[in-house]
């Protein structure tokens, strides 16, 4: 992972410890944050910008290209994760990606500790169903 990756996860865990959700701050130490345009190519992953997966953030674009929004989200779900290690993920199953609480969770993560500059996020891009 690069200085770049590193800055911006660094980022977003700076505005995730702003939010009570859970009991503990995410940790972060063995996050990490990858460009994997190839990955989204797979069936039912089109459509997405990120996916995380316990300690793994993948982005479609470069960490450059990628929003700190969609990179905070991700890092909430990574938080999720640490927290609720089998019912978060397994709980897609039951709901889908559109009706999770979860995925709202992570999306208010992320709007309520935008900073008042940045524009909002593309209301067409979602993040991925981690």
């Amino acid at each position: 992972m690069n200085d770049e990756a590193r800055a911006a996860l660094a980022r977003a865990k700076a505005r995730l410890d702003r939010l009570e959700l859970y009991p503990r701050p995410v940790r972060t130490g063995r996050v990490r944050l990858y460009t994997v345009p190839w990955f989204f190519r797979l069936p039912r992953l089109r459509r997405f910008d990120g996916f995380a997966a316990y300690f793994l953030i993948l982005l479609r674009k470069p960490v450059a290209e990628t929003s700190d929004e969609l990179i905070t989200h991700e890092l909430c779900h990574v938080w999720q994760m640490q927290h609720a290690p089998l019912r978060m993920p397994l709980s897609y199953l039951r709901t889908g990606y559109v009706r999770s609480s979860w995925e709202a969770e992570a999306r208010r993560a992320a709007d309520e500790t935008r900073e008042p500059d940045a524009p909002p996020p593309h209301p067409e891009s979602p993040s991925g169903p981690e």
